[in-house]
């Protein structure tokens, strides 16, 4: 599965966990187990406090979501779905499809029928040119087949406005994914754990040294690894986070670059001054689709975005200094919970009270 057309590759957040994961035992027979490895084209890592290797479990969760919603994999439902020659939902597709509806309505830039127009800019699945620049005419035609709010299930069945409207929810997969690890490790009695998927995260209970989860928040420096540097450093539980950005996943062509974020709204790569937005949210599937759809958002149009979210959603939003005039600074200084400050030549949003900054 190569769900690496929106976030996949924007490993934003690395754990900020050191080593001695397996000396912190608790007793005997409990002890904090890392398993790390790759899948969906991307790596994962996951640390939870347990009694055994649960490998070939996690794998065959992760196998399964991969069965429904990869549109990478000819013979997965929702592929299936986009080629027309099926319509029925399974649980998985219902899920993302009703939470896709519901952030939409308040983000409108976030609308997984926008897959045709990620695969004319060379982000999608089907292996279109990365560096061509498509026509007015190729984006007119794909913007009639978009329109998440005009799909719906019934009894099963998917309902979509035209054969060729398509979903690609890579924007919040990698996130139902780490909920879905995180729900079986509950089902065994298992609290205390960490599930990051190419980025995206799941967290419960404490870490190794008893404390809140540390996640390190990268700096959007284009061309960086993960962890090479970082804005800022948070202590959060019980929760999801995710980031999204341009800065790792554009393409540089003859009429300049242009990032992954494609609107939804006007077929274009999103102009903005946004570098990256990691959000922290009551599970990982939210916060995925939330950090997509403030990216998706203008600049003009950030601050009532903000003011419209549901008060459990948590953002560090990092601009260029040079940047920030393009922001409504002074609005967005007068939200609940928000303040602006620099680290380095970065400005940085914080909005929200879900997490500890270190």
């Amino acid at each position: 599965m190569k769900l690496n057309l929106s976030k996949i590759s924007i490993l934003s957040l690395v754990i900020a966990l050191s080593a001695a994961v397996s000396s912190c035992q608790r007793d005997q027979n409990t002890q904090y187990i890392t398993i790390e490895g790759s899948i969906w084209h991307t790596a994962y890592h996951i640390t939870y406090k347990g009694t055994e290797d649960l490998s070939a479990d996690i794998i065959s969760k992760l196998r399964e979501v991969e069965a429904s919603l990869s549109p990478f994999l000819q013979d997965s439902q929702i592929s299936k779905i986009n080629n027309n020659v099926a319509d029925s939902t399974d649980a998985y597709i219902t899920k993302v499809l009703e939470a896709s509806k519901s952030i939409n309505q308040l983000v409108p830039g976030f609308d997984p029928t926008v897959a045709p127009l990620l695969n004319l800019w060379g982000f999608g699945h089907d292996n279109a040119e990365e560096n061509s620049v498509p026509t007015a005419q190729q984006i007119d035609s794909c913007l009639k087949s978009v329109g998440i709010a005009r799909c719906s299930i019934n009894n099963g069945v998917i309902i979509k406005p035209s054969a060729e409207t398509q979903f690609n929810f890579s924007a919040i997969t990698k996130g139902l994914g780490c909920d879905e690890v995180g729900r079986m490790l509950a089902e065994r009695g298992i609290n205390d754990y960490m599930i990051e998927i190419g980025g995206e995260i799941a967290l419960s209970g404490v870490n190794p040294m008893g404390e809140k989860w540390r996640i390190m928040v990268d700096a959007p420096v284009n061309g960086s690894l993960p962890g090479d540097s970082q804005v800022t450093t948070i202590s959060v539980t019980n929760c999801g986070i995710a980031t999204s950005g341009n800065y790792r996943n554009y393409h540089e062509t003859a009429y300049g670059k242009y990032g992954h974020t494609i609107s939804p709204l006007t077929g274009y790569p999103q102009p903005t001054a946004l570098l990256s937005v990691t959000v922290i949210a009551p599970d990982a599937m939210t916060a995925d689709a939330f950090a997509t759809a403030i990216m998706a958002t203008t600049d003009t149009e950030l601050a009532t975005t903000l003011s419209q979210l549901p008060d459990n959603i948590s953002l560090i939003i990092v601009s260029t200094g040079e940047a920030t005039g393009s922001l409504p600074a002074s609005e967005l200084e007068t939200l609940k919970n928000s303040s602006i400050y620099t680290v380095d030549s970065y400005a940085v949003i914080s909005y929200g009270d879900a997490f500890d900054v270190n």
